[in-house]
């Protein structure tokens, strides 16, 4: 384990991350709030925390290996949520703790949008500001951004990007450098983030909303500068430039690149993964929209459609948006979009969950199982894309789900054991592990009522969803350490 180089990068991270903590010092000074010292000091006190890993071991030029970007990656999003706790801490009159603080922090690098926070519409400017950067800076990854700076530092960054790309296929590049990619995938998600900043600003948002909603849509992070969400707003219009975006956000993003790139959009159509994606939205808003509508859950049908089709796309993809207390919607509704959650957004997206992608060829394997009952001879191969799919990729996405079955089984026996109750237990480690946000139970609304160690157990939550699983777990093996 070369510790240096590490050293080295987690040092040139941290300060690449003080720099977040500009542009809300720049709205607290325009807004002359209470919030200018709280950012100035975050700013140095990162800085000066990055400065003093990267000066002892600056001259140190070594070649990163893999092993060593599971470790940068893991180091630096928990570093990444401790020093960015720092402004909720240091602003007085949000008297957050320790515990909450770093909840926060968490919640919006990882983009799972659960809060602790209350009052929202009535914090300062610069500190709504903060909550929605971190969740656009979290969306795409801060370390694909890395990526394409290290290399200009004498660092390379394939073993970053590989460790940091969600999807069970992570080695496939836009373009022959891996800079040029992550590059690629910057532009695309900085063109999405303006174009959906202006379409709210068009629909009706303030150029201030406009701008911080766009960061925690693109990002599929769920954060917003209200205590009612979208509802706050009631504009049917913003509501649909909402959905759009955030469908879009849950697509693969190379295969916007690619679209991009042959001004076509048959790359989408011929996507199994994005057909699967679409597919199984679209199911499950007809059926919210027809239980919603036949229970008479709303005074019109056409607030019960726009209701429903907005939940039905905002929990789906992991967003976390509301526009009304879903959880207290009828039967089993409730349930099935913490269930569609599961799903989440397609392999490359800034979704959560287990990705669409996986869900899919778990579907394919059930079913060449059961038609290997009836032909046991058969050599049956399973296709994405009239394309066979190697055997080591399903047994991988067979042992990520295995995986994940069993974190998700002893998250949620450790929350229960805290004193939570069933409900809000299952929905909470549902909505963190997916990347979520918002619940069920006691968890609907924010996570200020549970206690410090649900916190704990959840923020642990948040980082395995948004690392998915296995970069995290890798760490804790005694394979991992052995030379």
């Amino acid at each position: 384990m070369q510790f240096t180089v590490i050293q080295k990068i987690l040092g040139l991270l941290l300060s690449l991350f003080s720099i977040a903590m500009l542009p809300p010092l720049v709205i607290a000074l325009v807004s002359q709030d209470e919030t200018v010292i709280v950012f100035l000091f975050a700013f140095f006190l990162i800085l000066v925390l990055g400065l003093i890993l990267w000066l002892p071991v600056c001259k140190v030029e070594k070649d990163l290996r893999l092993r060593d970007g599971f470790i940068v990656v893991v180091l630096f999003w928990a570093g990444l949520g401790l020093t960015g706790a720092t402004p909720f801490l240091l602003l007085p009159s949000l008297e957050m703790s320790f515990t909450d603080a770093v909840f926060e922090s968490i919640s919006g690098l990882t983009t799972t949008g659960a809060t602790v926070i209350t009052g929202i519409d009535n914090l300062p400017k610069s500190i709504l500001f903060y909550r929605q950067e971190l969740q656009w800076l979290g969306g795409m990854g801060i370390i694909v951004l890395a990526v394409a700076i290290l290399p200009m530092l004498g660092i390379g960054g394939m073993q970053l990007y590989r460790t940091e790309t969600p999807g069970p296929i992570k080695d496939s590049k836009l373009t022959p450098r891996i800079t040029e990619t992550a590059k690629a995938l910057w532009y695309i998600y900085l063109s999405l983030t303006i174009a959906c900043a202006l379409m709210y600003w068009f629909a009706g948002m303030s150029l201030f909303d406009a701008v911080s909603h766009s960061f925690s849509t693109v990002s599929i992070g769920g954060f917003s500068t209200h205590d009612q969400s979208i509802g706050y707003f009631n504009n049917k219009l913003i509501n649909i430039v909402a959905a759009v975006f955030m469908l879009i956000a849950g697509i693969n993003f190379t295969l916007h690149f690619v679209a991009w790139r042959s001004l076509s959009l048959n790359t989408y159509r011929k996507d199994a993964e994005v057909r699967t994606f679409i597919g199984v939205l679209v199911v499950i808003c007809i059926i919210a929209c027809i239980c919603l509508t036949y229970l008479e859950s709303y005074d019109d049908n056409l607030t019960a459609v726009s209701h429903g089709i907005f939940q039905s796309v905002s929990i789906a993809t992991t967003t976390g948006f509301t526009t009304t207390t879903y959880q207290n919607w009828p039967t089993f509704l409730p349930v099935l979009l913490i269930f569609a959650s599961f799903m989440g957004g397609c392999a490359g997206s800034t979704g959560g969950g287990l990705k669409v992608i996986r869900v899919l060829l778990l579907y394919k394997q059930g079913k060449r199982e059961i038609k290997r009952l009836v032909h046991p001879n058969a050599i049956i191969h399973i296709k994405l894309g009239n394309k066979p799919v190697e055997e080591p990729v399903i047994n991988a996405v067979w042992g990520f789900f295995a995986s994940y079955v069993a974190i998700f089984a002893i998250l949620l026996l450790l929350l229960m054991a805290t004193g939570l109750d069933q409900v809000t237990a299952f929905s909470a480690v549902a909505a963190c592990l997916n990347n979520l946000g918002p619940g069920l139970g006691e968890v609907s609304a924010h996570y200020a009522g549970i206690n410090d160690a649900s916190k704990w157990l959840l923020c642990f939550a948040m980082l395995l969803g948004r690392l998915e699983i296995f970069t995290l777990l890798v760490l804790l093996t005694p394979t991992f350490w052995r030379r």
